[in-house]
């Protein structure tokens, strides 16, 4: 029993010698009873005594590890054998006593009776399929075991089911994580009112003994605990100790699983601090005790978290180390709440354990609590219990019991305590595991299920300080790998920031404390705790800084980095889960007005922490040149609470701004980083490598976006509101370094810009202010609006199916935040901006997936340009939406052109944000303007459309959003000349607009064309009128003009900028910098500069105007409109200006201009008026000559085309005909030419890769390119109409009796049983599995040719895909793949007719030349180059297929083998054709099957073979079906020798095969339809004789006689009834009939036969002989099939076929029989026929009968049938075991031919170095394999030695697939889909439609 009982536990049986005998069992259960009822006693203590005695002799720790005494080697625990058994016996004492007496089994039922069981609690580890539902979940960890997820009622939820990543828990019928309606129905009643109470007796024992075995247990894991040496936890002690212990720990596992009477007294125990405490004090007399309890005060000695002494730390510098107890005045008081500071306890028991008790500790200046730096003190098993799962780095054993025990209420408390008083050393131990990414998954596997719950997660925040602890670990962990900061001030920099490239943060180490965190911060009561705790934001802050400015890059200048480091995965992961994620988190608690305070305390710690990093980086006003770092999160910090407190908390922004010079410190980060996206963009940043690229999209990718680039825009937008809008905007052309391109000159120096990047920066400058003026996602817009621009922009870059759209749209990462993916929102938004297009499948094409794409309405409105740039990672993606919205534009014939980007009206501003659009009305961006107009009319380098886009927006945006007081500045702005300080009068674009402004003075180069200019040039009508200074006095006084201005401009700001910094700074002359410091011109460079004036005399109206002419390019192309109509200027928006190019802006500008202010409309007409002076003599410039050039190569690139086009058409002529052109008739195919033409002319085919034609010859013959493959499908056919079901239950099971392949398996080995072998082998076919197939793609080639060709391939190293070696390669043509040539048989074709006319020989002469024909000896041709060849490409039909199906005889080797597989060959190609055309003919000729096929080339070459097996003429069954045999008696008499197959066992078809291809070809015509007249007798004849043994006798005795009497008419050959009576009366002689009358009547339902239903059943017998019997006519003399109903096939194939006499009336019935033409009496052949059987069921009846019933309606080949819904499959076979190893399957496949289900990939099913699948594919399917791998919901197809991925055939609920199930949403099959695969498996195409194939080396 002993043995038994252990081996149930799972523990390994002790040796065979150590078996205690059976007489000891009982006495166990004895002393157990006895033990029971002492204890039952009122007076229980002897009782008590006498258990805890045994249980010291049991449970003795010394017992197991005796033999290890000195305790140093216990690790090993080997003890010489002993432990093992003793620990077995100790398990069993230990169960016995708990039973009491009784058996253990029946004490676990019992107890398992008093479950209350209201909590699954179901506990999984990693890889477990488990379910989440969001509508049900509470908190968004909730998960579900599939168990309870299938019994609870989730129909209409937002589900999906997932693979388990660290573990989990179940968590049905917890109603703090989910709703009740969610719960199963086992969990739904709250079953403990009616659970009767537990018996106290039942349990006692339970009470008494677990005590002892847990801390026996303890004690082995204090035992096996050796302090490592270096640091570094020795794994294999550990695991060995693990190992040992394997036994104890599921039993106590089983424990927990008994149900909630056995957790509670488990929780008594672990919980008990008396129990604790006595058995872990009395400890004086046991040496080992003693020895295991020191190692135990080692162990605990290194779990303070006591910093390492050299890491450089803020804050105070603890004084010696010397005291024991140190005194932390500070924080006394906080640390008191905790109350373990005082260690007197601990002290007692052992004096020497306080010494070095606490290291010397350098606190962080921001712990607040001491506890948690301290050495851990244990008061109970279970702390110390879960003290040594940490130390043993979370072994998987223990993880899971003390998770089981969670759904005890009380121990959930006491864990969750006992968790985080151990929480600073889990993460201590986690940041040395080597493991840490297993150790990390089990330490969220625990907390997940502590911190989800609200209510826990509250008391123990409040009791325990959960939050401090956290974020002192936080910052303890992220303090061990801090580095010096480099950014801004190298030498002097204060800051330190985290070291990406460490460990730590490279393997995401941190991951679970920051999972936890913000586990923790989605509980509204604690987030308000953290939010209302100053000291913990301080903290925080202080955590965040160390991610401010990390990564940092630094530009390459000179060369190349060598090594391009990948630290910045790390630092983006880091900053969005360990800065981000808890900012989110936050954030959704600061909702309403009332959470205001929280706001204001966030606020101010963050500017105090930013203040505090501008002081440690040493920052003054300048960023430092070619360094950015993307990581500033407390920017984004302060940004993101700024814009909730505007949005939701209605708090007033400038109280919580700073002042200005803050200002304008915080906004040079985030704008430096703007400016270095625009460099990254210009390729300046090449040389760092592509990692910078890979930077710049991370930023913007849509999981960082809202994270990243949004608050930064949204801070830079509240600095603009706040400054000076004339300094932001020199602040923003500054850095992005082209100020020195805003001039008048033409010519210019940019000294910090190379003039490659000019354009492109200027681009991204412009850009970016359309994007900060324009977007609105923080300043106004409500969250639903957001949504839907988003969706907009991602859905005009590209259609997206619905999974990517959920991914790419940027989702508030804390997932309480309310927009849940796939929430009402989401959907609602969906469906009202785009439309789903259905999946679509072109046949061959590509497998689509369901697509949204934008309404018609989304571009006409709301199509975004703006939203669209900030969102695009690739740059690529703008373009694709322009062009997407140019073709809308032109399909809805909206505007034909190419569009400019529309301008998109924008929501209003929130009033705090007011002061954002200044910076529109501010003279600096009206003078960039101006210049930039001025530029591009006078068309200067460097400037592109998009810059006049640009332009033109911002100018539309300033019109847009003018200031109101325009009127009166009309009056004050009637006098302009009196503005002499400056180019504009005042700041308000729309009278700006209209000012004039006359001369500008610049500096250029003395280079530049100004210069040069003699100054009597100057008239008036030069627009570039150069004056030199010493001219114009008047114009010298204006100091500020032209880019000079815009200079000072900066300049100036400089200066002011300068003041408000250094007020108080005293050294302030020596801070200011020089100018060029941040410049980097290499020196000497300077150029030297002079002053020119250029005389301009225009207005920004005046220069639109003449922007619309020279778009136009028409003089006076601009005529005001509302001149002709006044409407215009009432109703503005109109529908004409909306889509457009430049012109249309412009015009849609002027309008606008004109709306705002009379004086504008006033000057446009004015400037219209005067008939604009000729631009400049109109020099085709630079740019429209480019576009000239451009036309005139591209019409000569097109003429070029053509040509190439027509000479390439007329060789790819016969290519189309063959390959595209399915549906014309058959006029081509190159074999045949038309009767209609009478010249004798050869074939004559075109060979596709020397392109030359030319017939096919002896000595150079031409090939087909063709592919030969293996195939099974005809096995498949199945005779029931019903296809079989893919199984997904035990019951169901596929056998394949009923296959077209076993039935012809079983007749072949019944034939072979009782006839000689080589008669067997013509009676039948072969290659209904395993048959070779050939196809082709119609395209020819010399021989020759393709030799050197395959050579060229074999040299050609890049190829993949297709082996060269085994004679693969694609047709040069069409590419489509082949491994083979099949030679054309020269013959001219004028033969072919001579032998097609019909002559007038009688049956009798054309049976006597077939015979003679066949008699002649088949002489293999003279070796020839076309012979060898054909022997060549018969070897390869040979190895196509594998050895077993081609090998039938008994004697290996045999030539009859050969023979019957070559004929089989032609049989299975016709076949095969069958079902191409669907199983019958009735669709005529012009079919696809026929178009390509190369049967014709194929039979000459199986002819030519087969001529060499002559059948002696003996043998011949021509010979039996054309004459009767006279000594009949005399064949039978030889007895020893097996006879031959009787001529009614033989397969008709094969027959006509064998005939045809004994006959030298070409075949005539009449010799072809002369055999198959005579095969119809024999076929007729079968069909009959079929026919009486499927009839019960009655009716037999009926026919025979009805027939006999008409057996005297004249055509009584004719008819079937005399026939068939006759065919009786023959049969009636043997034994076939007799063994009737008891078992028959079972397997023959009794059928009324009719005269109809006997003709139905004759003409479906002799159907599919004349189906392929007409196809054959069909491919060797090319005569059309003719089109037919289905009920008229019969007589329209034999009509065809000749069978039917022409004279023949159709008027009466159509009578099968009416086809006959016997070449000798009827009746004669039929009793020779018979007598044949009736010899062999002499002996043999049952066979004889079974082998006349020939099955010969099979029905078309089909795949399994699948179920609707995918999880039907999933959950039966992802669980099923192997039948093969009886595990259960990492990779689960199951073959969609015959549903074997086979591990995939798997080692365990491999034999001789094939994988499961591999071997399968060649067993079921002849070396192709179709299987659904279970665990991706992907089809696999394997092909020889080739693989690829189908694709899928279930797709979700909007028509998308889902790969390895990671979305894990509900599947439906795809009906279209699966008919694709079948389609291709039928039609043998896998490897033409399928593109991506690799080699599976045998390893599937």
């Amino acid at each position: 029993m002993a043995a038994a009982a252990a081996a149930a536990v799972g523990g390994p049986q002790p040796p065979q010698a150590e078996v205690p005998a059976p007489g000891l069992a009982l006495d166990k259960a004895a002393t157990a009873a006895h033990l029971k009822a002492a204890l039952s006693r009122p007076d229980n203590r002897a009782g008590a005594e006498e258990l805890q005695a045994l249980l010291e002799r049991v449970l003795s720790a010394e017992r197991p590890l005796a033999a290890a005494a000195d305790g140093e080697e216990a690790a090993a625990a080997g003890g010489g054998g002993g432990p093992g058994a003793a620990e077995e016996e100790a398990l069993e004492w230990c169960k016995c006593l708990l039973a009491g007496g009784g058996g253990y089994d029946e004490f676990c039922a019992a107890v398992r009776a008093y479950d209350p069981a209201a909590l699954c609690g179901l506990v999984w580890t990693a890889n477990f399929v488990a379910y989440r539902c969001r509508t049900c979940g509470i908190s968004p960890c909730m998960s579900l075991c599939a168990e309870c997820f299938h019994q609870g009622d989730h129909t209409g939820h937002d589900f999906n089911m997932f693979r388990s990543q660290a573990g989990g828990a179940c968590d049905c019928g917890d109603s703090n994580v989910m709703r009740e309606s969610g719960f199963c129905k086992r969990h739904q009643i709250k079953s403990s009112s009616n659970i009767p109470c537990v018996p106290k007796d039942l349990l006692m024992m339970s009470e008494f003994v677990l005590p002892r075995f847990i801390f026996c247990l303890i004690q082995y894991l204090r035992e096996g605990y050796n302090e490592p040496a270096a640091d570094v936890p020795s794994e294999k002690d550990l695991n060995k100790v693990l190992q040992l212990l394997e036994p104890q720990i599921s039993f106590l596992e089983d424990l927990t699983k008994m149900g909630g009477a056995m957790r509670s007294v488990l929780t008594q125990v672990l919980t008990n601090q008396q129990n604790y405490k006595d058995l872990t004090s009395g400890l004086g007399e046991n040496a080992c005790a003693r020895k295991s309890h020191e190692k135990y005060l080692i162990a605990l000695k290194s779990s303070g978290l006591t910093y390492p002494e050299d890491k450089l730390v803020y804050g105070i510098q603890e004084p010696s180390a010397g005291a024991s107890t140190l005194a932390v005045q500070g924080f006394a008081s906080a640390a008191g709440t905790l109350g373990q500071l005082d260690s007197s306890d601990e002290e007692d028991q052992d004096g020497s354990q306080g010494l070095g008790k606490r290291k010397r500790v350098k606190l962080s200046s921001n712990t607040k609590d001491q506890s948690i730096m301290d050495v851990l003190e244990h008061k109970s098993f279970l702390e110390e219990l879960l003290f040594w799962t940490i130390k043993y780095e979370f072994p998987q054993k223990m993880v899971t019991f003390l998770l089981n025990m969670l759904p005890d209420q009380e121990y959930k408390v006491a864990f969750t305590k006992t968790f985080v008083q151990h929480y600073a050393f889990i993460m201590k131990t986690l940041k040395k595991s080597h493991e840490s990414d297993t150790m990390s998954n089990r330490i969220v596997h625990i907390s997940v299920q502590l911190f989800s719950n609200e209510e826990l997660a509250r008391q123990v925040t409040e009791e325990c300080q959960l939050l401090d602890i956290m974020v002192t670990v936080l910052l303890y962990m992220m303090e061990s790998c801090l580095i010096k900061s480099e950014l801004q001030d190298e030498e002097n920099s204060l800051h330190v920031v985290v070291n990406c490239g460490e460990a730590l943060l490279k393997n995401n180490t941190y991951w679970p404390l920051v999972s936890d965190f913000i586990n923790i911060l989605s509980h509204q009561s604690v987030a308000k705790r953290f939010l209302e705790d100053h000291g913990l934001l301080v903290t925080w802050m202080n955590f965040v800084s160390f991610f401010q400015g990390m990564n940092l890059n630094k530009r390459e200048l000179n060369e190349h980095v060598e090594f391009e480091s990948q630290t910045y995965y790390a630092a983006f992961a880091a900053e969005l889960e360990a800065c981000a994620q808890p900012m989110w988190g936050l954030l959704s608690h600061c909702k309403v007005r009332e959470t205001q305070e929280y706001t204001r305390n966030v606020v101010r710690y963050c500017l105090e922490a930013l203040q505090d990093w501008f002081d440690a980086i040493n920052f003054v006003d300048e960023p430092a040149p070619n360094q950015v770092t993307f990581h500033l999160p407390l920017h984004r910090y302060y940004a993101m609470f700024l814009s909730k407190a505007v949005k939701c908390q209605e708090l007033d922004l400038d109280s919580v701004l700073p002042d200005q010079e803050m200002l304008m410190k915080l906004m040079i980060h985030p704008l430096q980083i703007q400016a270095s996206l625009a460099e990254i963009h210009s390729n300046m940043w090449v040389r760092n490598g592509l990692q910078i690229k890979g930077q710049a999209m991370t930023y913007v990718q849509s999981h960082f976006c809202n994270s990243m680039i949004d608050p930064d825009i949204y801070l830079l937008q509240v600095c603009a509101s706040r400054l000076d809008p004339d300094y932001f905007i020199s602040s923003v052309f500054e850095r992005f370094k082209v100020v020195d391109l805003l001039t008048m000159a033409s010519q210019h120096q940019n000294t910090v810009l190379d003039a490659e990047h000019e354009r492109s920066m200027l681009e991204g400058a412009l850009t970016f202010l359309v994007i900060l003026l324009s977007l609105r996602l923080h300043l106004g817009m409500s969250d639903d609006e957001i949504l839907r621009a988003e969706m907009v922009a991602q859905l005009c870059m590209n259609d997206r199916t619905h999974s990517s759209l959920l991914d790419l749209i940027p989702e508030n990462p804390n997932p309480k935040s309310g927009i849940i993916p796939g929430s009402y929102s989401f959907e609602s938004v969906l469906s009202a901006v785009a439309d789903f297009k259905a999946p679509v499948f072109e046949p061959g094409g590509s497998m689509q997936q369901g697509m949204y794409t934008p309404k018609a309405e989304v571009w006409d409105h709301e199509f975004d340009p703006v939203m669209v740039i900030l969102r695009t990672v690739y740059r690529r993606d703008v373009q694709s939406a322009m062009d997407r919205y140019t073709a809308f534009l032109k399909q809805s014939g909206k505007f034909p052109g190419n569009p400019w980007p529309p301008y998109k009206k924008r929501t209003p501003l929130h009033p705090s944000y007011k002061g954002l659009m200044r910076l529109l009305h501010c003279k600096t961006l009206h003078i960039v303007l101006f210049t930039l107009l001025y530029k591009i009319l006078m068309d200067h380098q460097n400037l592109s459309e998009h810059v006049l886009c640009m332009v033109l927006y911002l100018i539309e945006l300033g019109l847009e959003n003018s200031a109101e007081e325009e009127s009166d500045e009309e009056a004050s702005a009637c006098g302009p000349e009196r503005c002499h300080d400056s180019w504009f009068p005042g700041s308000n674009l729309v009278s700006n607009m209209r000012h004039f402004i006359n001369y500008v003075r610049v500096r250029v180069p003395e280079t530049a064309p100004e210069v040069k200019r003699d100054s009597l040039a100057s008239t008036s009508s030069d627009s570039l009128g150069s004056l030199q200074s010493s001219r114009r006095p008047k114009v010298l006084q204006r100091e500020n003009s032209g880019t000079a201005q815009v200079f000072s401009l900066v300049a100036e700001r400089r200066k002011k900028f300068q003041e408000i910094i250094n007020r108080s700074n005293s050294e302030a002359n020596q801070v200011v910098r020089p100018k060029t410091s941040s410049k980097w011109s290499a020196p000497g460079s300077a150029p030297q500069l002079t002053t020119a004036i250029l005389e301009i005399k225009e207005s920004i109206l005046s220069l639109l105007i003449k922007l619309h002419h020279k778009l136009s390019g028409k003089q006076n192309s601009y005529y005001p409109p509302w001149l002709d109509d006044i409407e215009i200027l009432i109703q503005p928006e109109i529908p004409k200006y909306s889509h457009g190019d430049g012109i249309t802006a412009v015009e849609r500008i002027l309008l606008k201009a004109a709306l705002q202010s009379r004086m504008n409309k006033r000057i446009i007409e004015e400037i219209c008026r005067k008939v604009t002076p000729p631009v400049p003599p109109k020099k085709i410039t630079a740019a429209e000559k480019k576009t000239l050039d451009k036309e005139e190569r591209r019409q000569k690139a097109r003429e070029r085309q053509q040509k190439l086009l027509a000479e390439f058409a007329s060789r790819q002529k016969s290519f189309m005909e063959t390959a595209m052109d399915v549906d014309s008739p058959e006029s081509d195919i190159p074999m045949e030419i038309t009767t209609a033409e009478p010249q004798v002319s050869e074939a004559v085919y075109d060979c596709v890769i020397c392109g030359q034609s030319g017939p096919s010859s002896e000595d150079r013959p031409t090939g087909l390119v063709v592919l030969l493959q293996a195939s099974s499908v005809l096995g498949q056919c199945r005779d029931n109409i019903e296809p079989k079901k893919l199984p997904i239950s035990e019951e169901e099971q596929i056998y394949p009796w009923d296959t077209c392949a076993a039935v012809h398996d079983v007749r072949l080995s019944l034939l072979q049983r009782y006839f000689k072998d080589s008669s067997c082998l013509l009676a039948v076919s072969i290659g209904w599995e395993g048959g070779v197939y050939v196809q082709t793609c119609g395209h020819t080639l010399h021989i020759d040719c393709h030799k050197s060709y395959m050579e060229s391939l074999r040299n050609d190293q890049v190829l993949q895909g297709f082996s060269v070696d085994k004679g693969e390669f694609t047709c040069p043509l069409c590419r489509q793949f082949a491994n083979s040539v099949l030679p054309c048989y020269p013959g001219s074709n004028v033969e072919n007719h001579l032998w097609q006319r019909p002559s007038n020989k009688s049956i009798q002469d054309l049976i006597k030349e077939v015979e003679e024909l066949q008699g002649r000896p088949g002489a293999f041709p003279s070796e020839t180059n076309l012979s060898k060849e054909m022997e060549s490409v018969m070897k390869d039909i040979k190895n196509t297929t594998q050895k077993k199906y081609r090998d039938y005889s008994k004697t290996p080797g045999s030539p009859d083998n050969d023979f019957l597989f070559m004929y089989s060959v032609a049989r299975t190609n016709l076949e095969l054709e069958l079902i191409h055309r669907g199983g019958n003919l009735c669709s005529g000729g012009a079919s696809t099957a026929g178009k390509r096929s190369c049967l014709n080339q194929l039979f000459h070459v199986l002819a030519l073979h087969m001529r060499l097996y002559s059948i002696d003429s003996e043998y011949n069954p021509w010979r039996k079906l054309t004459q009767l045999l006279e000594e009949m008696s005399s064949q039978l008499g030889n007895e020893e020798q097996q006879p031959e197959v009787p001529i009614l066992y033989h397969d008709v078809t094969s027959l006509l095969l064998i005939q045809i291809l004994m006959m030298p070809q070409p075949l005539h015509k009449d010799h072809f339809t002369c055999i198959v007249k005579v095969l119809f007798t024999l076929l007729y004849t079968q069909g009959l004789v079929a026919l009486s043994v499927k009839c019960n006798e009655e009716d037999r005795s009926a026919w025979k006689h009805t027939g006999a009497l008409k057996k005297n008419t004249c055509d009584a050959e004719k008819s079937y009834e005399v026939l068939l009576s006759f065919v009786i009366s023959e049969l009636s002689k043997g034994k076939l009939y007799h063994e009737e009358g008891t078992q028959e009547c079972a397997t023959i339902i009794p059928v009324a036969w009719s005269p109809e239903s006997m003709e139905k059943y004759l003409q479906d017998f002799c159907l599919p002989f004349l189906r392929i019997t007409s196809l054959l006519q069909h491919h060797l003399f090319g005569e059309d099939l003719p089109s037919c109903q289905e009920e008229e096939e019969f007589s329209v194939l034999s009509s065809c076929l000749g069978l039917l006499p022409t004279f023949y009336q159709t008027e009466h019935p159509f009578i099968s029989a009416s086809c006959l033409d016997w070449p000798v009496p009827a009746f004669d052949i039929i009793s020779q026929w018979c007598f044949e059987i009736n010899s062999f069921t002499e002996r043999h009846a049952e066979q004889g009968k079974a082998l006349l019933i020939q099955e010969s309606k099979w029905k078309l080949p089909h795949l399994l049938q699948l179920p609707e819904n995918y999880n039907t499959i999933f959950q039966y076979y992802h669980r099923k075991t192997c039948s093969v190893c009886t595990k259960v399957p990492k990779d689960p496949a199951v073959c969609l031919v015959c549903g074997t289900f086979v591990c995939l990939k798997g080692l365990c099913c491999k034999q001789q170095s094939y994988c499961e699948c591999v071997l399968h594919s060649q067993n079921c399917g002849a070396g192709t394999g179709i299987f659904l791998l279970i665990n991706a919901s992907v089809i696999i197809i394997i092909r020889g030695h080739r693989f690829c991925l189908w694709g899928s055939v279930y797709l979700d609920a909007h028509g998308e697939e889902d790969r390895d199930l990671r979305r894990g949403k509900p599947l439906y099959i795809c009906k279209e889909r699966y008919k694709v695969l079948e389609q291709q498996w039928i039609s043998h195409t896998f490897d033409h439609i399928n593109k991506r194939w690799g080699p599976h080396y045998n390893g599937l």
